[in-house]
């Protein structure tokens, strides 16, 4: 079980959402490259990174702060916001990236998905972001009629290395993870999921630990490591004694 500390990229800055809603940001640190540094320096092995400009933009927007942390830490990294197209997933993984999620392009273009697995495997990661169970894209601001099931269904012999998967009325309000839909998810395809949006507590860590959980891949982490309700030593360990 991985538990992935979350970068969100504002203008440049670290922040937190609430909801999704950029004018509802909150600013943890004006330098993400030392925030990621902090992160190693907890002894995390991955970190979680999205462009939310570049989410509601379709393009690269905060790509000087993504190459600052690259440059200050060795851990494994994810990243997305924005990447549409080949030439956007080519340029980060040649910068260093591990893999990039790809949220819209995976309503709006599966193939480019499909070919980008086979072409870079296990470095491409599908975002399945929902409102009430329906895919929402474009940075959230558009909703669909699309299932979030029937969309990882699509990618389910495509070599996709996972599906993050986040509850949109859960992100950043810390009202516990959606474990019912997650798992549920999880259970209906083969494809590792992690679970993101709502993880409030090391309550949610110990619920991440119980033996249904390990259909997941990890979890990603944001507010509740910003503010202190989760204590990253702890979470790590008590994840490692139950791997």
């Amino acid at each position: 079980m991985i538990l992935f500390p979350a970068i969100d990229l504002k203008d440049g800055v670290c922040v937190r959402l609430k909801l999704g809603d950029m004018d509802a940001a909150t600013v943890y640190n004006d330098d993400p490259a030392a925030q990621a540094r902090a992160f190693a320096a907890m002894g995390f092995p991955w970190l979680h990174v999205v462009d939310l400009n570049g989410a509601f933009a379709g393009r690269a927007v905060n790509r000087a702060a993504v190459e600052a942390i690259r440059a200050a830490v060795s851990m494994r990294m994810q990243l997305g916001g924005g990447i549409r197209d080949m030439a956007g997933i080519e340029t980060w993984l040649e910068a260093g990236i591990d893999r990039v999620i790809l949220g819209t392009v995976a309503v709006r273009d599966p193939a480019l998905v499909k070919a980008a697995s086979a072409r870079f495997p296990g470095r491409i990661v599908v975002g399945i972001d929902a409102r009430g169970g329906r895919v929402a894209v474009e940075g959230w601001a558009e909703a669909s009629e699309l299932e979030a099931v029937d969309l990882a269904r699509r990618f389910e012999d495509a070599g996709v290395a996972a599906i993050v998967y986040t509850d949109i009325d859960r992100d950043g309000v810390l009202k516990g993870i959606n474990f019912e839909a997650t798992l549920a998810l999880a259970a209906a395809v083969s494809i590792p999921v992690i679970a993101s949006g709502g993880l409030a507590s090391m309550a949610d860590i110990e619920r991440l630990c119980a033996p249904d959980c390990r259909l997941l891949e990890g979890a990603i982490s944001g507010r509740a490591l910003y503010d202190g309700r989760i204590d990253p030593v702890a979470a790590l360990a008590r994840l490692a004694a139950a791997a």
